[in-house]
């Protein structure tokens, strides 16, 4: 199976950028579904974006939506996630992870459960 390694976290500033990458080894990474969860310090982790086998659509959480780009590069086997005016709020750990196929049902995507496979996560800090 795929393994997941993320790197890209660091510390910003509020208003700032970053651009986290997920390499992928071990099996085929174009055949799934992938996604990217984060964890805030103190609370549960949360669903952030999706983007299938193919990348045809992209899927995000509505605190990112028009601020976050997920995209996959398949020949690279790598995910990333495009941040842009970040907010000291998007502070936690950061993990991309692959679901079991390469579609999922419905809104299925938002579900940790749907993923089987996660990385390690990247620390992004943001100072406000």
């Amino acid at each position: 199976q795929v393994q997941l390694v993320e790197s890209g976290g660091g510390l910003v500033q509020a208003g700032g950028s970053l651009r986290l990458s997920c390499a992928a080894s071990g099996d085929s990474f174009s055949r799934y579904f992938m996604g990217w969860f984060r964890q805030p310090p103190g609370k549960e982790r949360e669903f952030v974006a999706a983007i299938p086998r193919t990348g045809y659509y992209t899927r995000y959480a509505a605190s990112v939506e028009g601020r976050f780009t997920i995209s996959r590069d398949d020949h690279m086997h790598t995910l990333y996630l495009q941040m842009t005016s970040l907010k000291p709020e998007d502070s936690g750990v950061y993990y991309c992870a692959a679901a079991g196929g390469a579609e999922v049902a419905g809104d299925n995507y938002r579900y940790q459960d749907t993923y089987r496979i996660w990385g390690q996560g990247t620390q992004v800090t943001v100072s406000s």
